[in-house]
């Protein structure tokens, strides 16, 4: 099995004052290519934490993380921004859609930041859009959206740099149950259809039985780390 992102024994504690608060306390995970990954656990479980370290956007305070058996936990700012830019996707639990612009021009915003000119950003957006079973509405500004709408559209933004993996972090938080299972649902056809690699942190246990694997977290370590058959 290809490992396409390994994070090696990552501990990370934060600060409050004089008092150390350890998110991470030794944690080694493997995902391979194509593989749909599910990361639970109560509030404070170091979660959230890993997902940040898995996609560089902080660092450990010891241990490493390797994208295509490159290590990014320790690179310059400009190298980091570039990776995450072109070889990580990102989806939260707020969309973070820019409201003065349209759909297209949201999914348009990695690669005009990374130099693509409109008239070859412009096709990459749309299929990007049509990926997600959105492009009838590529001219819709995000207040015109429902939840579920937007967060779709927030989905073709992170897919349209054709990233190594996809990392989300409590994509349906915000969302009903209906719109919820409409994300889910296209999470699943992105990795059948698509091979896409996906790791998500949730505490919807519907959401987690989506996956293909889910690991489950308590108190910075991992306890328990299950495939199904």
């Amino acid at each position: 099995m290809e490992h396409l992102l390994r994070a090696l024994n990552v501990a990370k504690t934060y600060k409050t004052g004089i008092v150390d608060h350890p998110a991470l306390r030794g944690v080694s995970l493997d995902i391979a290519k194509g593989e749909f990954v599910a990361i639970v656990g109560p509030s404070g479980c170091g979660k959230s934490t890993l997902l940040h370290m898995l996609g560089g956007l902080d660092s450990p305070d010891s241990g490493d993380v390797l994208l295509e058996q490159q290590s990014i936990s320790h690179l310059d700012d400009l190298s980091q921004t570039l990776l995450r830019r072109r070889r990580i996707g990102f989806v939260f639990q707020k969309v973070h859609l820019l409201p003065m612009l349209k759909a297209i021009d949201n999914v348009m915003v990695p690669m005009r930041l990374d130099g693509v000119s409109i008239e070859e950003a412009r096709p990459k957006a749309i299929a990007a859009l049509a990926s997600v079973g959105m492009e009838n509405k590529q001219q819709n500004r995000p207040g015109e959206l429902s939840g579920g709408e937007a967060q779709r559209v927030a989905i073709a933004r992170a897919l349209v740099m054709s990233p190594a993996i996809l990392l989300a972090d409590e994509p349906t938080g915000a969302l009903d149950s209906t719109n919820s299972k409409m994300v889910i649902d296209l999470f699943r056809q992105l990795v059948r259809d698509l091979h896409q690699t996906l790791v998500i942190v949730t505490h919807d246990n519907t959401v987690a039985e989506a996956a293909d694997r889910i690991v489950k977290m308590r108190d910075g370590l991992i306890v328990h780390d299950s495939r199904k058959s």
